[in-house]
C-alpha cells in the first residue's frame, strides 16, 4: 500500500514560510517521481514542483519564481518542499504525489496522492 502522508501546513502572514513535509517509503522513492500540486478552493489542482530523478535540477511552475524549494531526504524517507515569500494566493490545499514520470508537471502522470495539507496566507 502506497502512503503518501503531508504535513506542515498552517496559517502564516504574507512573506512568511513554511516547510511542507511527506512521508512516504523507500520504495516509493526508489521507484517513482515525487511531485507536489496544489488546489484552491473553486480552482482546479495546478502543478507547483517536481523533483527531478538524483542529481537532475526540480522542475518547478512559473508562478514560485524561486520561492520555493522541492527537496528529498531519502534517509528519512521524505520529500519537503520549502516555501518563502508566501502570498494570499499561496493558499491552497497542497498534495504530494507520486508517479512513474520524473519531473512531470502533467496531473495525471501521478498514481498515487497524498490527503493534503492546508495552507493560509493570511494578507
Amino acid at each position: 500500500q502506497v502512503q503518501l502522508v503531508e504535513s506542515g501546513g498552517g496559517l502564516v502572514q504574507t512573506g512568511g514560510s513554511l516547510r511542507l513535509s511527506c512521508a512516504t517509503s523507500h520504495a516509493i522513492l526508489q521507484n517513482y517521481g515525487m511531485g507536489w500540486f496544489r488546489q484552491a478552493p473553486g480552482k482546479e489542482r495546478e502543478f507547483v514542483a517536481a523533483l527531478a530523478r538524483s542529481g537532475g535540477a526540480s522542475v518547478y511552475a512559473d508562478f514560485v519564481n524561486g520561492r520555493f524549494t522541492a527537496s528529498e531526504d531519502y534517509a528519512k524517507s521524505t520529500v519537503f518542499l520549502q516555501m518563502n515569500g508566501l502570498k494570499p494566493e499561496d493558499t491552497a490545499v497542497y498534495y504530494c504525489a507520486a508517479g512513474t514520470a520524473h519531473g512531470s508537471s502533467y496531473g495525471p502522470d501521478y498514481n498515487y496522492w497524498g490527503q493534503g495539507t492546508q495552507v493560509i496566507v493570511s494578507s
